[in-house]
């Protein structure tokens, strides 16, 4: 948002506000900003660039000698430019090609030495006096373009009004000593009023502790002017009342459009706006100046693209492959919930957004509609995204402009085009209201607030008296009335931002200053905090595994439905994102497993031939809702992954590899002895289980509870994410995790050396490693020596070609005792009493 200090100053001498708000100095103006009220992102001194410019007269005009398209210029500056040529009535010779060009015209004269305002933020270009064929010209006759204030380059500016020839042009149009600030536009993001000149002006008041007046024409309810005899009928239909709750329009006659005068160009100019034409240009100034966006159009267009007698305006929803170009000329076609402005033919505009070209006002354009509306900021902010569109009125819009200042802008406008473009007023106001009753009686956006001193003081940690604080409200126009301590506020219907109590207490400290109050460190309780089981359980896990030697991925949580397709998984059982960013974001994932395949692939092809990943991360399943939202079901997922080459290395199938890192994981939560392996049941409503391998997968589970899946990948899961053979992995949920985990305490190592003997067992092929392993562990736990700590591993499992009946599993003991050293003849003694147990339960036998 760019405020020239200027135009605000002039603003308030204008409509009567005595305080100037600007007399504490730049820089001091600049902290209060940033302090009580926005970020400054840039000062500009904005008459530097026209240093040296003036105003003079054009005394004579004849044409060039040598060049038809130049005129030699005699022109009065009143004889305030030092070190020029002048003739004997001391006038000033200027060559000149513009066709606008005459005697009698009031100019602006770049003298020689001065810098065209247009290049002095690039490659600056200062003129001298030279010859332009055979005639010198002392300088040039500037266009608004060279001036900067426009993009017209077809002629010279020409300056209305009584202006004595010699005078500064900065110092005439209040450029000489302006100051631009550039406020950063977030800052005003709850505060629409702040789009505007007016709004900043009361600001800058308020935190100066100064009483702040509007103009008396910024009232609710303003009077209109009577229509002319000769009307211009115009009907407005609202098919979206929801989304334009209040839409003003009024037609005006004979309207004299042209260029805008200097001033107002000049103040277009100042904030980076083009001057198209005094119509467009007022209804632009208006909205700088309150914040409220208008829009004209030509009346005449209107009316010969409406069906009946007359023009006629319709509020509705584009029609299916209905199209508009816009006053840039750009072609669209419009989202399907966009406001759009039409005829009962067609459609002529953007609601909110931008108008169409083919109802534009321009120079031949004798009658026109004005509108003042409010749009829901919602549905404006979707529609300039969908399609690009960032203008001013957008800017102001979506932040949610107050609907009950409709009418005090549109009055505004109407008089100033009577008085300046002699418009006649030629239909009655047309005020298509929806807006609640008692929200227009009572004058304000929100009923009065009730709080007292006390309740203010005690969030500010200040000691302001109920005066003290009236004070400070009434000094931006809020209505405070005082019972003792008690105060009962009620905002100005401008103030869309004031609803609660603590908005009240915000207002406050900011217009008082955050500065003033006092430094005191709060009370706070020594008592430590409460410890996050799940960051927690989190980092116990990543710890684990990264130690383990796994790296761990951080995938996205949106994927593509080709990725559930490819794991087996179906896309109708995940939430779909309705406005995802990208088709490769458009599903909620139902587990986190295929995202890590989905990484396989393209590791091994980068050259990583053997590695594991793991994520922690978040998956949710359609039908599994607490309170009508999705429930984020936590979990841990693993990949384990070879090459054939690298695979060679292992001994034993891939499940075994992921069952490793399972196992360091369930140590470190203290679950290692408690979990146990069923074969996998795969059920149609589970979707974590739809990639693993039939026969080659299991389902965790501890005091009955499941707690994952670990497992082998089908082929068809395999093939689709193109897994080399060996691969494995393993999902687990974070709930039943958190929920089971035990406190694990240190386990002292023995002093004493430990002891390592393999143990080979021959059983049926058919019997499953679970239940072996199941069986040996409990006999080692069962026999082992007293105060000893064994460890018992998968060595290999092995299967002679010509023996189909029978397998060979080979466990790897590590046992040591915390008294002495334990003999061979020990240790034989326990695995041959295990291979006993398992020859007696299993029909085992050692080989």
């Amino acid at each position: 948002m760019k405020i020239s200090l200027n135009t605000i100053k002039r603003f308030n001498e204008r409509y009567g506000s005595a305080n100037d708000v600007t007399k504490i100095g730049v820089e001091a103006l600049v902290d209060k900003v940033g302090a009580q009220l926005g970020a400054v992102d840039e000062v500009v001194k904005i008459g530097e660039k026209y240093q040296g410019i003036v105003i003079a007269k054009v005394v004579g005009c004849q044409k060039h000698p040598d060049a038809d398209r130049l005129n030699v210029c005699t022109i009065d500056d009143g004889g305030n430019t030092p070190s020029v040529k002048r003739d004997a009535n001391g006038y000033v010779q200027v060559v000149c090609g513009a066709p606008n060009v005459r005697e009698g015209l009031t100019v602006a004269w770049l003298p020689p030495g001065s810098t065209v305002p247009s290049s002095y933020d690039d490659d600056a270009f200062v003129l001298e006096a030279r010859e332009l064929r055979g005639v010198v010209s002392n300088g040039m006759l500037a266009s608004p373009k060279e001036l900067s204030i426009s993009e017209d380059h077809d002629g010279i500016l020409e300056i209305d009004g009584d202006i004595k020839p010699g005078t500064d042009f900065a110092e005439a149009f209040g450029l000489k000593d302006d100051i631009l600030l550039d406020i950063e536009n977030k800052m005003f993001t709850h505060r629409p009023d702040c789009f505007g000149y007016l709004g900043v002006a009361r600001e800058l008041a308020g935190i100066q502790g100064l009483p702040y007046k509007s103009p008396d024409w910024f009232v609710q309810n303003p009077e209109f002017p009577a229509a002319t005899a000769e009307t211009l009928p115009l009907t407005i239909t609202n098919e979206l009342p929801e989304l334009v709750p209040r839409f003003t329009a009024i037609t005006l006659r004979d309207v004299k459009v042209g260029p805008s005068p200097v001033w107002l160009q000049v103040e277009l100019a100042k904030i980076g706006q083009n001057s198209i034409n005094n119509i467009v240009d007022y209804t632009n100034f208006f909205m700088i100046l309150t914040g409220q966006p208008l829009h004209a159009f030509d009346y005449d267009k209107v009316a010969s693209l409406s069906g009946g007698d007359g023009a006629s305006i319709v509020i509705r929803n584009p029609k299916p492959s209905e199209k508009l170009t816009l006053l840039n000329g750009k072609e669209l076609e419009p989202r399907a919930e966009a406001i759009m402005i039409a005829t009962d033919k067609q459609l002529i505009g953007i609601g909110g957004v931008k108008g169409g070209l083919d109802t534009g006002v321009d120079s031949e354009t004798k009658n026109i509609i004005l509108e003042c509306a409010n749009f829901d900021m919602y549905s404006i902010r979707r529609t300039s995204m969908a399609h690009g569109l960032f203008t001013d009125a957008v800017t102001r819009f979506n932040k949610g402009q107050s609907p009950l200042q409709n009418l005090a802008v549109l009055a505004k406008i109407v008089d100033e085009i009577r008085t300046h473009a002699e418009g006649k007023v030629a239909s009655e106001l047309i005020d298509d209201n929806h807006l609640d009753e008692g929200l227009q009686q009572r004058g304000s956006l929100f009923m009065p607030i009730k709080l007292s001193a006390e309740f203010i003081n005690s969030r500010l940690g200040s000691s302001l008296k109920a005066e003290e604080i009236k004070q400070l409200l009434t000094n931006v126009e809020f209505n405070v009335e005082t019972t003792g301590d008690e105060l009962t506020i009620t905002a100005p219907f401008w103030r869309t931002d004031v609803e609660l109590r603590e908005d009240v207490v915000e207002e406050v400290g900011r217009l008082y200053g955050y500065d003033k109050l006092p430094r005191v460190l709060p009370k706070r309780d020594l008592t430590p905090t409460p410890r996050n089981t799940s960051l927690d359980l989190n980092s116990t896990i990543r710890d684990a595994l990264s130690t383990a030697g796994a790296n761990e991925v951080l995938t996205y949580s949106f994927v593509h439905g080709d990725l559930l397709a490819k794991a087996g998984q179906d896309p109708a059982r995940a939430y779909q994102v309705s406005n995802a960013l990208s088709p490769e974001l458009q599903y909620y994932r139902l587990s986190v497993t295929p995202s890590l395949l989905d990484k396989v692939h393209p590791n091994i092809k980068a050259g990583y031939n053997d590695f594991a990943l793991f994520e922690i991360g978040k998956a949710h399943v359609v039908g599994r809702e607490e309170d009508g939202l999705p429930i984020e079901f936590g979990r841990v997922a693993l990949v384990v992954a070879a090459d054939k080459k690298s695979s060679a290395a292992y001994s034993g199938a891939p499940y075994y590899q992921a069952r490793q890192y399972l196992m360091t994981v369930l140590e470190q939560l203290g679950l290692a002895d408690k979990v146990s392996f069923e074969p996998l049941q795969k059920k149609d409503s589970d979707t974590s289980t739809s990639f693993y391998a039939d026969g080659r997968a299991s389902t965790l589970k501890v005091d009955g509870q499941i707690i994952g899946r670990i497992g082998e990948y089908k082929g068809s899961v395999a093939t689709a994410f193109k897994l080399p053979a060996f691969s494995a992995g393993f999902e687990l949920g974070l709930t039943p995790l958190q929920e089971l985990q035990a406190s694990k305490g240190y386990v002292a190592v023995p002093r004493f050396p430990k002891v390592t003997q393999d143990i080979t067992l021959r059983v049926a092929a058919d019997l499953s490693y679970q239940e072996l392993a199941g069986l040996i562990e409990a006999e080692l736990d069962k026999l082992k020596p007293t105060n000893t700590l064994p460890s018992l591993s998968l060595a290999d499992i092995y299967q002679k070609s010509d023996d189909a009946a029978h397998k060979n599993v080979t466990f790897h003991l590590s046992i040591a005792s915390y008294d002495r050293t334990l003999t061979d003849t020990e240790v034989n003694k326990l695995l041959e009493d295990i291979a006993a147990a398992a020859k007696t339960k299993l029909s085992a036998e050692r080989i």
